[in-house]
């Protein structure tokens, strides 16, 4: 408005397209003025605009767990050792002089139980030692991983035949 705006008084009332059909009929029945402004959010691209960003985002990370999960199954993480794999590791004896020269780990991380003198316990290519019971259980029914450092052991042992 241009000019002086004293005594002027613009109502502005924000209502569904159902009700501002309804008062722009009782409004002009009267002899009154009435403008129905369409709000921006009516648009239609604005309307299937969530959705569509919604399914594509879905799409993207249905992609990237799929491969992830190829991926990993491809190195072996989740795959589980063959009775061969795990008779080939090297055994050997516990003893606490052997324990104190090489300053090996004196506890299996597996049934966290001290390791005793005479029991036996197998390498892994990493060098980290284990109950022979507890890692042969390890290696057949959780996974082809050492339980410390997390390296696949199913490459790096060669079965004899």
């Amino acid at each position: 408005m241009i000019g002086n705006s004293e005594g002027i008084l613009v109502s502005a009332v924000f209502v569904s397209k159902t009700s501002g059909e309804t008062l722009k009929k009782l409004a002009e029945g009267n002899g009154g003025e009435c403008c129905l402004l369409p709000s921006p959010r009516e648009r239609a691209a604005d309307v299937f605009m969530i959705p569509f960003i919604s399914v594509v985002i879905l799409a993207l990370a249905g992609i990237f767990l799929c491969t992830r999960f190829l991926v990993v199954r491809e190195r072996g993480g989740h795959r589980h050792a063959d009775s061969h794999l795990v008779e080939v590791l090297p055994c050997i004896t516990f003893s606490v002089t052997r324990q104190i020269d090489q300053h090996a780990r004196e506890t299996c991380v597996i049934c966290l139980e001290d390791y005793r003198e005479g029991e036996k316990l197998k390498v892994l290519p990493c060098q980290h030692e284990f109950h022979a019971t507890c890692i042969d259980s390890w290696l057949t029914k959780w996974g082809t991983f050492c339980p410390v450092c997390k390296r696949v052991i199913n490459r790096q042992i060669r079965p004899s035949v």
